[in-house]
């Protein structure tokens, strides 16, 4: 089984795979130089979809398209273009599948014989900083990004993959700067859906939602692009406590895509905040068989532990390391999904190991600094914690969880008064908040 590449939020990183295919189309021209390139028979073939996705109805064109253009790749070695095209139908399945481990190697080995025809060529550097994202390599993807950024400065998806770069390294000032220049170069689904993170990370939720639904609008209905955006406004409503309009949000996704698995993984949620346990499962199971996305497994796992079946929980959360460890092994980082993994299971040395190898690579960005603080007070060590959730806390972030937590932090250490004013705050954002 294998694992999505994304733990930091799932739209942002759909949405930089969706920017990189449509910005492919809006390029003047593709060069094609001289040096030499791999052979055909070098080409990674495509990963065989199985079970309802092998059903659908554009598998048999994508694999008529990929011998196609490996047809053309034979003829036309040194020729960008197909390679180019086989990149973003191979990005399309891995977002489609789930099978991240194989395709993320494939389409960097593929970017790789683009890249020895011509260093400079900016789709080729882009999509690569997309992959390095998708991998949790953060500080790589910004390197290749800021690169393709040098070669053309003007095109508006770069600065959507400098955006969620900077982000992840903790960088949100900077972050800012990258989003206001996107959304002036171009705005749209991609430009709108930033923002709202950016939103949410200073801790305006009623702005992030409110540039959510221009995402929605500006997506094309029924599109995968827009469907992700639903998703995410469906996640806002719900952090926020909203669960009628997160069902809403998710239902009518599925509507559109009955196969949709993070809109089913979405209503389960939902149905779990409503201790609607046995539907929650039923319909993580149905996301689970269409994509082996280990969040899904992961959610088993909690409604398992809240009702009472440690054994269930344990099994299932050992499901998931082995999914997270396949994964790591593709080249995906994976540290923080562990540290929280283990946190959740009650293993509080092996979450602290974990947590402190994402803390080297990254130390300002918010969501390590949070997920180390709830460590640290499991150690029964609340100042240590105190001392990551500042750092969590520092760009005003309303997220009820955080919240909740750094208020239990205040109160073992006998600030009754600011616990007690951070614990209000959390249930302000999320009324349904235990």
């Amino acid at each position: 089984m294998k694992t999505s590449p994304i733990n930091f939020r799932p739209l942002v990183f759909s949405l930089l795979i969706i920017s990189v295919l449509a910005f492919l189309a809006s390029c003047t021209k593709t060069t094609e130089q001289t040096a030499s390139a791999s052979s055909n028979s070098e080409l990674p073939s495509l990963f065989m979809r199985q079970g309802e996705l092998a059903n659908a109805i554009e598998w048999p064109k994508t694999q008529q398209k990929v011998e196609e253009l490996k047809m053309q790749i034979a003829k036309e070695p040194n020729n960008v273009k197909p390679r180019l095209q086989l990149v973003t139908i191979y990005l399309s399945e891995a977002r489609i599948t789930g099978e991240h481990p194989y395709y993320y190697p494939a389409i960097l080995k593929i970017l790789d014989g683009v890249l020895a025809i011509n260093p400079k060529n900016f789709e080729a550097n882009v999509f690569q900083a997309s992959v390095k994202m998708s991998q949790h390599q953060f500080a790589e993807a910004k390197t290749i990004a800021e690169k393709a950024r040098q070669i053309n400065p003007n095109n508006a998806y770069v600065y959507g993959i400098l955006v969620d770069a900077n982000v992840e390294l903790g960088n949100y000032e900077e972050a800012v700067k990258m989003s206001d220049k996107m959304q002036a170069l171009k705005p749209s689904l991609e430009s709108y859906s930033r923002a709202s993170y950016l939103r949410e990370i200073y801790g305006d939720y009623p702005g992030s939602i409110e540039a959510m639904v221009l995402a929605v609008q500006a997506g094309l209905p029924g599109s995968e692009p827009q469907c992700w955006s639903k998703n995410t406004l469906g996640h806002l409503y719900e952090t926020t406590g909203q669960l009628d309009k997160a069902e809403q949000q998710y239902n009518e996704i599925l509507a559109m895509r009955p196969s949709y698995a993070f809109a089913l993984g979405g209503l389960a949620k939902v149905q779990k905040a409503r201790k609607e346990y046995d539907k929650a499962l039923a319909n993580l199971n149905k996301a689970a068989a269409i994509m082996p996305e280990f969040s899904f497994h992961e959610e088993m796992a909690e409604i398992y532990a809240l009702q009472g079946d440690k054994a269930k929980a344990a099994k299932k959360y050992a499901e998931v390391v082995t999914m997270l460890d396949e994964d790591a092994k593709s080249g995906h980082l994976v540290d923080l999904e562990v540290c929280k993994l283990y946190t959740k299971s009650g293993n509080a040395d092996l979450a602290l190991a974990a947590g402190m190898k994402e803390y080297a690579k990254r130390p300002n960005n918010i969501d390590v600094n949070h997920a180390l603080a709830w460590v640290y007070f499991m150690k029964n060590d609340p100042k240590k914690a105190q001392q990551h959730m500042q750092v969590a806390l520092r760009t005003g972030s309303k997220d009820p969880e955080l919240l909740k937590e750094a208020g239990a932090i205040e109160l073992a250490l006998g600030n009754t008064a600011q616990g007690n004013k951070l614990t209000a705050a959390a249930k302000k954002t999320n009324p349904n908040i235990l």
